[in-house]
Formats: C-alpha cells, structure tokens, sequence
C-alpha cells in the first residue's frame, strides 16, 4: 500500500443517559468515516470523558472522583472500540483515556487498535499545568511505533507531547512516518500551539502530522467543559507537497470528521530529493562543545 486514507475528528463532548446511547455515537463516527474510505481514524485526547456523564450527579462534579469512577466503565469502553476495529477492518486510535496504575496512580493514555481488533497503547509524557497540578494524571513512560498493516508506521504524540521536539524526533528515527497528536485544549491560544507544534515536527523530520481535538461545551464536566478544536493532517513543505505543509484542515470548532489521503511514495521521494534535508541534518546541531557566550561589541573604525 503505497498511500493511506486518514481520517481527524474534531469530536463533541457527549452526555448520555446509559452506555448504549454512548456506543451508538461512536457507531455512527466509526461507520461515518470507514464509509469515506478511511484506514485509520484519529480520535482526540479526553473524548472518553463524556462517559463521566453516566456516573451520579456528585461524581460528574468531582475532578479526581470521576476518574476512579470510570475505571468501571473502561473494559466495555475497549471492547466496544476494538469491536468497531474489527467490523470496519480499520485501525483506530480511540479517545485517551484516564487509566489507573497498579500503585493508584492515573496516566493519560491513548489505546490503538487495529483491524483485527487487537489493541496497544502509547501514554502522554508531558503533563500540562491542570494535568499535573490539579487532576494528578502522572507522566508516561516509554514510546511506541505502530504497525496495523496500513504500509505506514506510526506514533502517537498525545496533545503537549507534540510541542516537544525530542518526543516525535524519536518516533521518528524508530522508523515511524506518520505522528498523530490526538489532543484537548479550551482555548484558542492552546489549539494553535498544538497546531504549530504538528507544523514544525513535520518539517523537521519530514514526516507527516496529524491534529485530532475535542469541539464544543460541556457544562456539566469539570474536566472538560470548555473545547476549542480544529482538526489538521500536515507534510513537509517541500517538493511533492503544498508550498504551506497542510494537506487538510478542518473548519473549527464545528464537530465532524477531516480527511486527506497520505502518499507514503512520495514522502519518500520529498526526503530523498528534497530543497532541504531536516531530516538528515538534524545531528549538526548538535556540534561537539557548543557554548553560547554573550556577544562582544568593539568599536567601528572610520
């Protein structure tokens, strides 16, 4: 397979009455973009908390309560995904998910299914202020390269991770040719953060991006409450690709899916023939002994 059909959602914080309205959104998102032709389907960070919206009214209003809470609801939330995967016949990165550690401790994390319904998972490393100093999600270890036999490897840089140059410089050398930052951001200052994040590690390792985020209000969560999204598929700006890098971006703040289809060839080709190889040069920076020092000014001689 020499390219691959891609699909971002920019996806609405829910609130259901039982599990079954909740599986028949995601039916219907699922359904929606596999029917457009997509391989694989890109959901945000902390979609999954509109499940909170099932627990008891005190529950709902409780930042660290409802996450423990959730954890009950976490077995069908995967069975259900890796259901859909197998239906489909496509890979999906579902919506993160607070996760409970054996010590107690919750991580952010990101669970990956593909076709066969089978599931892996990458966890978020770089925790956001509200993340660390108000929920306690702790800080993941480890990075991952996927394959789901699409005929292009991935990672999955989840939302602040992707404004960290390292993060996705080493997904990238494992051999992945495609980053997807799923992410959560409530204002528009964060949303473009990410967005310029996506931009420049795709310029710097040649790779594709791809941009998913949550859209819209929800009251009622503590956690979520307030989403600004827009979705972004993203390549270098170099031969083969727009003079700009992006390949698709969607209208924001407006829930619903982003497409484009990735030519895997040819972003082979870019690296090869490229006006520039980022990719190739990033070690130069790191020159043996560097030292920065304060400039010296002299005196201009007349």
């Amino acid at each position: 397979m020499t390219s691959l059909r891609i699909a971002c959602s920019q996806y609405p914080i829910g609130q259901f009455a039982d599990l079954a309205a909740w599986e028949a959104k995601l039916e219907a998102w699922v359904a929606e973009a596999a029917q457009a032709g997509a391989k694989l389907l890109l959901f945000p960070e902390y979609g999954a908390m509109e499940l909170a919206s099932l627990l008891s009214p005190e529950l709902q209003a409780d930042l660290l309560g409802q996450i423990a809470a959730m954890q009950d609801l976490l077995p069908a939330y995967l069975a259900k995904h890796a259901e859909l995967a197998r239906q489909h016949r496509v890979s999906i990165v579902a919506s993160s998910f607070p996760v409970r550690q054996p010590d107690g401790s919750f991580v952010n994390r990101a669970h990956v299914f593909a076709p066969d319904g089978s599931m892996a998972w990458q966890d978020k490393r770089q925790m956001t202020r509200f993340e660390r100093e108000e929920w306690i999600i702790q800080s993941g270890t480890g990075l991952q390269v996927f394959d789901t036999g699409l005929g292009c490897r991935f990672g999955v840089a989840v939302c602040y991770d992707v404004e960290f140059p390292l993060i996705t410089r080493a997904l990238a050398e494992a051999g992945a040719e495609l980053v997807l930052a799923p992410s959560c951001t409530d204002t528009l200052a964060g949303l473009h953060r990410v967005h310029v994040g996506a931009r420049a590690r795709a310029l710097e390792s040649q790779i594709y991006l791809a941009v998913a985020q949550t859209v819209g209000e929800a009251r009622w969560s503590p956690a979520v409450d307030i989403n600004r999204g827009q979705a972004g598929i993203y390549a270098t700006p170099d031969r083969g690709f727009p003079d700009d890098g992006v390949l698709a971006l969607g209208e924001a703040d407006k829930p619903g899916w982003t497409f484009a289809t990735l030519d895997i060839a040819a972003l082979a080709a870019a690296r090869a023939n490229a006006q520039v190889f980022t990719r190739r040069d990033w070690a130069t920076q790191a020159v043996p002994n560097l030292t920065v020092k304060p400039a010296t000014f002299a005196p201009v001689k007349n």
